[in-house]
């Protein structure tokens, strides 16, 4: 899976939904992006979280603010769908981990109007694993991706991977420089997905696929979607 990393970012103003129809134009499989929710319950796009106007003399958190207070670049995760329908994969980092609600509310709703099922391709990514249990528990169905780094690994990887496996996680997202062909060896073993992130290069996109990752995050999507042209021709 090629996940376009806040849209193509390398292209348009990232987290917009000029970026987002950007990045599917150019052959992205799946779309990236952080997930927030307002005061008023609605599930949105941002990277930090914080906003800024020229009615407000500081930032404001998205979680102070009511959907019409945004600034119009700051996508809703309907707004999403409206736009660019609904035949992608999903990955959102739950930075708030209030928004998760919101989200499957949203995808739901999309599902329904699309009659499609998407829950399944729905990636709610979290770096705390007692984070994802708990949503585990709420919703089944949908793609739990566990956001972390090698050297925050208690216990280590090995002990990372039979945690994850116990606890129906689906998959593992690492910085590009923290795989191995061996790590993904041991996290396959177990039954978890490997993803790359910050894959920006085309050697670093076939080192990594060489490896046998199962997703990457790039801010390029036409260098992602050539390496993976080039590995896997007949998807």
């Amino acid at each position: 899976m090629g996940f376009a990393h806040r849209g193509a970012r390398a292209h348009e103003r990232e987290n917009t939904l000029a970026a987002f129809s950007l990045a599917l134009e150019m052959g992205a499989a799946g779309l990236e992006s952080d997930a927030w929710v307002t005061a008023d319950g609605q599930a949105v796009l941002d990277h930090d979280g914080l906003v800024r106007s020229s009615r407000w003399r500081r930032k404001r958190l998205v979680s102070d603010c009511h959907r019409d207070e945004l600034p119009d670049h700051i996508p809703a995760l309907d707004d999403l769908f409206m736009e660019c329908g609904t035949n992608f994969e999903l990955s959102l980092d739950l930075k708030d981990p209030e928004a998760a609600s919101a989200v499957v509310d949203s995808v739901d709703a999309a599902a329904a109007d699309a009659g499609v099922a998407l829950r399944e391709r729905l990636w709610l990514c979290h770096p705390d694993v007692d984070t994802l249990v708990l949503l585990r528990k709420q919703w089944p169905d949908v793609r739990l991706c566990n956001s972390t780094r090698l050297s925050r690994m208690d216990g280590g990887p090995e002990r990372r991977a039979a945690v994850l496996a116990e606890s129906g996680i689906d998959s593992v997202n690492l910085h590009q420089t923290d795989w191995t062909g061996g790590l993904v060896t041991l996290f396959h073993r177990f039954g978890i997905l490997c993803f790359g992130w910050d894959a920006q290069q085309p050697r670093v996109l076939n080192e990594l696929l060489d490896m046998g990752i199962d997703g990457v995050y790039s801010d390029h999507v036409d260098r992602m979607r050539g390496a993976l042209d080039s590995w896997y021709p007949d998807r």
